[in-house]
């Protein structure tokens, strides 16, 4: 479980440090989009839509990142939260690219029980 604590402490800092680089870009990201919007019909609702998912990323990032650093942390110190925390982790994870998609994936078939995953047939 060690290793795997570990692995979850570099991947939330990774999505910490996204989280940081959008919020860091977002005028420029936002300049970028509004680019893209120089011809449809409404684009001020399309920005405001955007924003909001910008934001909702930036979140969504933090969160991830918070509790895929504390997960680690349980797993490496073997806690009794240690299981729960990584699940929730590895849900995150599954919602996130490649590499949160691999650690997740991984993550469920260790914490998972095999019994629950023979009766579930």
């Amino acid at each position: 479980m060690r290793n795997l604590g570990i692995l979850w402490i570099l991947y939330g800092i990774l999505r910490l440090v996204g989280a940081l680089g959008a919020l860091l870009y977002s005028g420029t990201l936002t300049v970028m989009w509004g680019a893209l919007l120089s011809r449809v019909p409404d684009p001020f609702t399309l920005m405001t839509l955007f924003h909001v998912f910008l934001i909702f990323a930036i979140v969504l990032g933090v969160v991830a990142g918070l509790v895929s650093i504390v997960a680690g942390l349980s797993l490496m110190s073997g806690g009794q939260s240690a299981r729960t925390l990584g699940l929730l982790a590895a849900f995150f994870g599954l919602i996130n690219g490649p590499l949160g998609i691999a650690l997740g994936a991984y993550t469920l078939v260790v914490l998972v029980p095999a019994n629950a995953r023979v009766e579930g047939r």
